[in-house]
Order: structure tokens, then C-alpha cells, then sequence
């Protein structure tokens, strides 16, 4: 659902009409529906049959800041990747003990801004970031709360750049080799291991993928619970997909709450969810206007003013986007090549 739609034949977003936004503020412009983005935040949080657990946006989906303040007032945290984004989730309200440090490039100054602020956890990505941490809040006499992501091994079955699950990815620690993580976690000093941590990719159209990972994090956790490690956690990432296309429909977010449940029932963690775009996807629009009609002998082109640099999804892993008009256009239009001054 998105509260983009036409009114009298003229784009609306909400109840502001979009010529009148790029007359204000100018072109390419970005416009963002705070309502699309409370109800999809809803929608998904309720979709979560589940007492203990807490939805946490994924910053780098949206770093705006209006997008983040938005979602704070509903309810969510913050999954970040940098002191940069911890800094835009406190100021725009997001409470300390709802962020999620995610990441493999975690800095230590990053982790010691982070363990000064008191957030809730560290998902942590390898065993160089796990010693440094330790390090780093003996330093300051902190105690850093871990997840451990494991990486199962799974296929997301989505574009190849941003599937996180397999053997070859840059993320996580081998499911096989997790339980010893563990082992060396509740060693070392002021180092605290409560959760356990996947995330297998974005864009996921498929609950088959989701399920065999959460599958194999629940035989894990039986692992983990048999050698005596407590865990109070589960951090099950984000990756539900949205239709950019008529016809094509990803799951709806109760289906997923609801194999969720059936996968981890019975087990008495505070479970965590870090969804991004399905929260931010399609609340938003890129306002451009055109510049030029460029006839060749082969084609036309149509030049707008916004370019890759404002929307890369396209050009960097051939995603696809509509292009409507801000005047609605119930006939039979020219075909062009749209492009950008880049």
C-alpha cells in the first residue's frame, strides 16, 4: 500500500499535489509518505505473532532522516553498519537499547562510540572484529552483548550482489564453525554472547530460502543449548522482498510471521527483525522533469533532470522501477529512452 495516487488526473502524494512540491522545492526530488512508512512498519509488526521482539529498521535501506524519525515514533529501532548511522538513529529518537551494530567493517572507534552509548548488541562478523572488541571494552571497562552471525549456507534466490547466506559471501562465520565462536566468545574479557544472529540477503520473493536458513539456526540453537551456552536472543535479519512489477507479489509479511512462528515455536527468545525495504520501498518517489527530446535515427531520447547518481538501483544490478506522470496520461504515448545527464 503507498498514498501516491492521482486526483483529478494530477500526481498526489497524500494530500499534497506533486507539481506543486517540484515548483517549491525543485527537481530531482525526493517526496516520502510518512503514512505509507507507519502502516507498512504496522503492517509488518503485527505480522510478527510473537510477544517478545523487537523490529528494528535497517538504516542503510533509507538514511534519511525524516524517514528514521518517522519509524522511531512507531515504535522501530535501528540496525546500522556505522557510528555515522548510530548518530542519525539517536537523533532521531531512536532509544540506545533498540540498535543492532551490524557490519564487517566495524572500526574501534566505532565499537567504543557504540559501547559509550549502550546499545543493545553487536552482531559480530568474524573472529579479528571479536578480539578487537573484547580489547575495546576492556579498555574502557565496558561489557559488549554479542550475536554471532552465522552464515547457513543458503541460496536467497536473489540478485547475486546482495545475497549474504553462502559460503562465498563476505558475512557472517560458517554455521559449522559457530558453536566454537561461542566457545571463544565466553572467554574472552568483558565480552557477553546472548544472541545468534542471520541474515541471507534482500529482495528475498521466496519463503523457502528464509525457511531453510531458520531451520538450521533452530538445530543450532539446540547446539548451543546442549553445550551450555544461555542464549537470550535471536536476531533473525531482514530480506523480504517488495513488487516492483504488476504481476509479480513476494510473500505478504503475515506469511512470513506466520512460518516464523511455526519454525521457532516452543522457544523462549526475544526475537529480532531488521526489515528494510519492505518497510521503505515504495514510500517514496523520485520527482524529475524533462529537460529534452533527443530524435536520432535510431531511437529517442528523453532527458531528464535526475540521473544514476540519484536513483543507482537500475544501472549498478538492472532493477526495475515505473516511470508514470505527474499528469495522468490515459492515452497511447510515444515510446522514448529515458535518461539522465550522467
Amino acid at each position: 500500500m503507498d498514498h501516491f495516487n492521482y486526483v483529478g488526473g494530477e500526481l498526489f502524494a497524500e494530500g499534497v499535489a506533486v507539481k506543486k512540491l517540484a515548483a517549491q522545492f525543485g527537481t530531482p526530488l525526493y517526496v516520502y509518505s510518512s503514512a505509507t512508512l507507519t502502516h507498512h512498519f504496522d503492517v509488518f509488526n503485527s505480522a510478527i505473532p510473537l510477544k517478545n521482539k523487537l523490529v528494528c529498521f535497517a538504516v542503510k535501506s533509507n538514511s534519511n532522516f525524516a524517514v528514521i524519525k518517522t519509524l522511531a515514533a512507531a515504535g522501530a529501532g535501528a540496525d546500522v553498519v556505522s557510528e555515522g548511522e548510530i548518530r542519525r538513529a539517536l537523533l532521531c529518537g531512536v532509544a540506545p537499547n533498540k540498535i543492532i551494530f551490524s557490519g564487517v567493517g566495524k572500526t574501534a572507534a566505532e565499537m567504543e562510540f557504540a559501547l559509550n552509548t549502550g546499545i543493545l548488541q553487536f552482531n559480530i562478523e568474524s573472529e579479528p572484529e571479536l578480539e578487537l572488541l573484547s580489547q575495546v571494552a576492556s579498555k574502557i571497562g565496558k561489557t559488549a552483548e554479542i550475536a554471532i552471525r552465522v552464515n547457513p549456507n543458503v541460496d536467497a534466490a536473489t540478485h547475486g550482489k546482495i545475497t549474504t547466506g553462502l559460503k562465498t559471501s563476505k558475512f557472517g562465520i560458517d554455521i559449522n564453525l559457530g558453536k566454537a565462536m561461542f566457545d571463544k566468545a565466553r572467554k574472552l574479557p568483558n565480552i557477553k554472547p546472548v544472541s545468534v544472529s542471520v541474515h541471507i540477503g534482500s529482495q528475498i520473493t521466496d519463503l523457502k530460502p528464509f525457511a531453510d536458513a531458520f531451520v538450521r539456526v533452530r538445530e543450532f540453537l539446540a547446539e548451543l543449548a546442549a553445550d551450555g551456552q544461555k542464549i537470550e536472543r535471536v536476531d533473525l535479519g531482514g530480506g523480504l522482498g517488495i513488487p516492483y512489477e504488476l504481476g509479480k507479489n513476494p510473500p505478504h509479511p503475515a506469511d512470513y510471521g506466520k512460518m516464523v512462528q511455526e519454525i521457532f515455536a516452543g522457544l523462549n527468545y526475544k526475537f529480532i527483525f531488521e526489515p528494510g525495504r519492505v518497510i521503505v520501498g515504495n514510500a517514496g518517489i523520485l520527482v524529475s522533469k524533462v529537460i529534452y527530446v533527443k530524435p536520432t535515427e535510431e531511437r529517442e531520447f528523453l532527458i531528464i533532470d535526475a540521473a544514476m547518481n540519484d536513483l543507482i538501483r537500475p544501472s549498478y544490478y538492472s532493477a526495475h522501477h515505473d516511470i508514470i506522470t505527474v499528469r495522468e496520461n490515459n492515452n497511447n504515448a510515444a515510446k522514448y529512452d529515458i535518461v539522465g545527464p550522467v
